[in-house]
């Protein structure tokens, strides 16, 4: 298993930017699903820190995938969320709480992650907190 993806994952469950920033080049390219693609640490960090915001998530049910060179990474799992703060151009927020399948791609050089890819369902999530 790529212990960099797993490390990024832990990082994210327990809430630790800078352990999440630490598994990154300073160039990565972070795909966010539904919106536009964001270059480099800084735009990844006030990225996660929006999201700090407006959600409270748990990643469950976790599966990486790893090309057999060790450049790719995949990973399958549920995001366990509580919607904290209205999100622009969302419904609005009041603790509403969601269960949804998602998954990310990665790429990765030298230890570090190149590229996040993100993808979940936004109907499925706007369905549910609505």
């Amino acid at each position: 298993m790529n212990t960099t993806v797993r490390n990024y994952f832990d990082a994210f469950n327990t809430g630790d930017l800078s352990a999440m920033l630490a598994c990154l080049s300073d160039d990565v390219r972070h795909h966010v699903n539904e919106g536009n693609v964001r270059q480099g640490k800084d735009l990844f960090r006030s990225f996660c820190e929006h999201m700090s915001r407006c959600y409270r998530e748990e990643l469950t049910d976790m599966v990486i995938f790893d090309a057999e060179d060790g450049c790719r990474a995949a990973a399958e799992y549920v995001v366990n969320g509580t919607y904290l703060e209205t999100d622009a151009g969302l419904p609005e927020a009041n603790g509403q709480t969601y269960r949804l399948p998602a998954g990310s791609f990665f790429s990765l050089e030298n230890g570090k992650i190149t590229r996040v890819v993100t993808y979940y369902n936004l109907a499925d999530w706007v369905r549910q907190v609505s």
